[in-house]
């Protein structure tokens, strides 16, 4: 009796192992569960966000990502098709996935998010989903036992606007949220075609593992240094936004890891396909640079014709 139980011990302690292995690298959960929350309620609007959950999961802190979607800051939405099979297939891996809604300040504006709005009502746009994103990310670590959370191992991902939200929340200094053991930094950042208005915010305590997507023709956030939809600079929406090649430039200044996935000659579709073509990418980074925090500096480059009359070329793609 004795002999069959320590056999019965070794092999649940060898499956646990496994098991445990096979978490965040390859799809480990079947079941997944989906709960729509409301976060926040800003000016008589209910925030939500969908909160995807591995079912049967004895883990209690997990490593947790947050995704804001696109959408110009006047549309979009948190449960599209896509948006829904990716934070399955992401809680498939033993992820805590919430996508969230927030404030979408242009939306029914006439100027929209181009040329025509003054660049101040822009960074004013910046300034409110970062503030959303922030409350959204306060309402999951105040339930953290509730939903398993490891409050240590936040990754903030994003596209489009929602990387824009995502990476300027991302580049913030330790904040605090309350708990016993202090200020918290985010765990790593995900843009798909995003932009910062200023690399001076990343500093040595504010930088955090990055994995930014572009294209090098996008036309609507540049690629590296450039206006904010290429606006001249006589219209009132003239901004200038740094995009991941800066935003990589500035990480490997400060020795902070970062993997730069360049597509030469892609447009603003980059700002979606990642999460279905290049999901193993978004796997590695969060196992390697996140949870495991064995990052390094890595550069991606997917082969295209860049247009050079309207965009910098780059001697790395062809011509």
């Amino acid at each position: 009796m004795f002999k069959n139980n320590l056999l019965l011990a070794l092999s649940l302690l060898f499956f646990v192992s496994a098991f445990s292995q096979n978490r965040y690298t390859e799809p480990s959960f079947d079941e997944i569960s989906v709960e729509t929350l409301t976060y926040a309620t800003k000016e008589g609007e209910n925030l939500d966000l969908d909160i995807y959950l591995p079912m049967a999961d004895a883990e209690t802190e997990r490593a947790t990502l947050i995704y804001v979607h696109g959408g110009g800051f006047s549309v979009g939405q948190r449960d599209n098709e896509g948006i829904q099979d990716f934070c399955t297939r992401m809680a498939n891996h033993g992820y805590v996935v919430a996508s969230i809604s927030y404030r979408l300040t242009r939306k029914g504006t006439p100027e929209a998010f181009g040329c025509d709005c003054p660049a101040n009502d822009k960074l004013n746009t910046f300034y409110a989903a970062v503030e959303d994103l922030q409350d959204a990310t306060f309402f999951l670590i105040e339930n953290r036992e509730q939903f398993g959370i490891d409050p240590q191992k936040i990754i903030l991902a994003g596209s489009s606007a929602g990387a824009e939200t995502a990476l300027n929340t991302a580049y913030q200094p330790p904040y605090c949220y309350g708990l016993d053991s202090g200020p918290v930094s985010f765990a790593g950042v995900i843009g798909m075609a995003g932009a910062i208005p200023d690399t001076a915010v990343i500093y040595d305590e504010s930088a955090v593992p990055s994995l930014l997507f572009h294209g090098t023709d996008d036309p609507l956030v540049p690629y590296a240094t450039a206006p904010h939809h290429y606006c001249d600079k006589d219209k009132a929406g003239y901004l200038i936004l740094h995009g991941s090649q800066s935003i990589a430039e500035k990480l490997h200044q400060l020795n902070t890891p970062y993997w730069l996935h360049t597509s030469c000659g892609a447009g603003h579709e980059m700002a979606s396909k990642p999460m279905e073509d290049y999901f193993d990418v978004i796997v590695e980074f969060c196992n390697t640079f996140v949870v495991k925090g064995e990052g390094d500096e890595r550069q991606t480059i997917i082969e295209g014709k860049q247009n050079t009359d309207n965009y910098t070329f780059y001697n790395f793609c062809t011509k």
